[in-house]
């Protein structure tokens, strides 16, 4: 392990926020002083449990369905008599996973080794630690996951085994996971996984427990979709979400929540490209024929005008929602003018 890496995941462990509190790491600075800025607390409803020495905490879901995390990514496991089936591989956990799953097989007397392996989508964030189950494992996901990775060629991400179209069933050892692709959203691939008998469902990269989106959406390719995911998964029958992010399973509440918060994000997009005027853009960037000026001046005020009042209403409710509620802002902007057909002043020229 190179030394950035190691203390990396030294200031991983000892500075992740959890319902226990934030822990610092003294002396440690990652910049000057004064260049990082400041952010709003983040609510004590929106942390994890503290994570062990070993920087994990695994809990069980409901019978025999487990999650890990790192209060950064989460995994899914169930264990059954004729071994493990594991849903994602997140590096940053890493070998944690198989110290989580030896801590949890040692107590309720099953298989420790990981016989299958679901991949939620094809990104490496979340299934970059795969390779290190070996060969002999059987890969399950969707069909285009497997294109995906056959192209990336990651030794750390094999190429599945088994894949499917739209629905498929994983029997293993008396234990049933249910596979689903509703089209593409975060990305083309990503899949929903319903662990029927524990009503747990997991779906990665869509909803944030107690959080606001990550980034543009979660850098969701398909925006419109994944907008839509969220009333996708409501229709599902369960009571935990494994999100496959930060450090708590979130409820049928965090759903909603978040689908709020968009919902009211969309309304101010629309409402910024229908009223905000161009013409302070064009007069100071036009002479100087710099097209990209105006969209930037335009587009990133829109954005703003949509995301202030959305702060505002979700400060101390949604964690970190002064982060990234612009970037969000911005591909909600976007999606209105280039999915949805919102065009504003750019529409059809008269």
């Amino acid at each position: 392990m190179n030394s950035n890496r190691r203390k990396f995941l030294t200031f991983a462990a000892l500075a992740v926020p959890t319902a226990g509190g934030m822990l610092a790491l003294p002396g440690t600075a990652f910049g000057a002083s004064g260049d990082l800025p400041d952010f709003l607390p983040i609510p004590r409803a929106s942390l994890g449990p503290a994570v062990n020495a070993d920087g994990y905490h695994v809990d069980r879901i409901k019978g025999n369905l487990y999650w890990v995390t790192d209060s950064f990514y989460q995994a899914m496991f169930l264990t059954t008599r004729d071994g493990v089936v594991l849903v994602d591989a997140p590096p940053t956990i890493g070998h944690n996973l198989q110290r989580a799953i030896d801590d949890v097989t040692k107590v309720n007397g099953r298989p420790n080794k990981v016989t299958h392996l679901v991949h939620s989508h094809f990104h490496a964030d979340h299934v970059g630690a795969s390779g290190i189950f070996g060969k002999n494992v059987e890969r399950v996901a969707h069909k285009e996951t497997a294109r995906l990775l056959r192209e990336a060629r990651d030794p750390n991400r094999p190429v599945p085994t088994t894949t499917f179209d739209d629905h498929y069933t994983l029997r293993v050892g008396g234990e049933t996971l249910q596979l689903d692709h509703h089209g593409p959203n975060h990305s083309p691939d990503n899949i929903f996984i319903h662990a029927p008998n524990q009503e747990t469902l997991m779906v990665v990269d869509v909803v944030y427990p107690g959080w606001a989106p990550f980034k543009g959406l979660g850098v969701s390719q398909e925006v419109p979709n994944w907008v839509r995911m969220h009333d996708v998964a409501l229709r599902y029958p369960w009571r935990t979400l494994v999100s496959g992010h930060l450090g708590r399973l979130g409820t049928r509440t965090d759903v909603t929540l978040q689908r709020d918060y968009v919902t009211d994000l969309r309304t101010g997009a629309e409402a910024a490209i229908a009223n905000l005027d161009p013409s302070p853009y064009f007069a100071k960037y036009g002479p100087a024929a710099n097209a990209w000026a105006i969209f930037d001046g335009y587009l990133d005020e829109a954005a703003r005008l949509a995301a202030d009042p959305v702060i505002a209403k979700y400060a101390g409710t949604l964690a970190a929602v002064d982060v990234f509620t612009f970037d969000n802002a911005f591909a909600l902007v976007e999606s209105a003018r280039i999915d949805a057909g919102r065009l504003g002043p750019f529409a059809i020229h008269p």
